[in-house]
């Protein structure tokens, strides 16, 4: 179940990812900071649309295989009936068991729509999407693999499962904030204090080392490094301060 109010998800979405991370690496206990975002390269292919920020659901497919339709003609349903009984707002992570190959899309201008419907703002898929526009004009954002024609044998397999995609494992429930420089997976233990975690960071680099390196007009280089030691100091320190760790600089 989601644990933050809704007000806070708003509030994450109006940083990029790579923010929310400097929030997140502060208060993880994970003992790398590559522990939570996708390791392989991923595509936005809705960049205008911004940050999207949800709790993962999740599904596995393979398109290239007509069995699993066969298997259990009524999956398309109980999938659905699946992601409508979860709070939104939710992203959809598919696995694509067919990779690295692309044999058919999961998503299009329908599906979609359906999911938009269900609560869902977007997905993440290892695999294909099509109709980008419009998935667009239904303000349904996607990070995926490729772009694809087709949807081939597209078909449930299983979901409200772990998956791994782009080298990153998601599990339900799981708080996704994502752009287009991929995406970070914030585990249940640390989302409580990633968005007073976030602001911070943000706050210290616009108080410290941003406007010591922009206010260079005028100075020597000799001035400049000693401001910019200066504020790296004391943007390390506010950091220790507030999260005994020591800051990123």
């Amino acid at each position: 179940m989601p644990i933050l109010p809704h007000s806070d998800l708003l509030q994450l979405k109006r940083w990029n990812t790579p923010t929310i991370y400097n929030g997140w690496e502060q208060i993880t206990k994970c003992d790398s900071g590559a522990d939570a975002f996708n390791i392989e390269e991923t595509r936005d292919f809705m960049p205008q649309m911004g940050p999207m920020v949800g709790y993962a659901v999740t599904v596995v497919i393979e398109p290239s295989n007509k069995a699993h339709r066969e298997a259990n003609p009524n999956a398309g349903s109980e999938y659905r009936r699946y992601i409508a009984s979860i709070p939104g707002p939710k992203i959809v992570i598919v696995q694509d068991l067919d990779k690295p190959r692309v044999i058919g899309s999961f998503w299009g201008e329908v599906n979609s729509n359906i999911h938009r419907a269900l609560g869902c703002v977007g997905t993440i898929t290892d695999g294909a999407i099509r109709d980008v526009d419009e998935m667009t004009n239904a303000g349904f954002k996607a990070l995926a693999r490729r772009l694809c024609v087709g949807h081939a044998h597209v078909h449930p397999v299983r979901w409200n499962c772990e998956v791994e995609v782009f080298g990153r494992t998601v599990r339900p429930g799981d708080l996704i904030h994502a752009d287009k420089h991929g995406f970070l997976v914030i585990p249940t233990e640390d989302q409580s204090r990633i968005l007073e975690a976030s602001r911070f960071m943000d706050s210290n680099e616009c108080e410290t080392v941003i406007p010591a390196a922009r206010n260079s007009s005028g100075l020597s280089t000799d001035q400049l490094l000693t401001n910019l030691e200066s504020s790296i100091t004391q943007f390390s320190a506010n950091v220790k301060t507030k999260f005994r760790r020591e800051g990123e600089w």
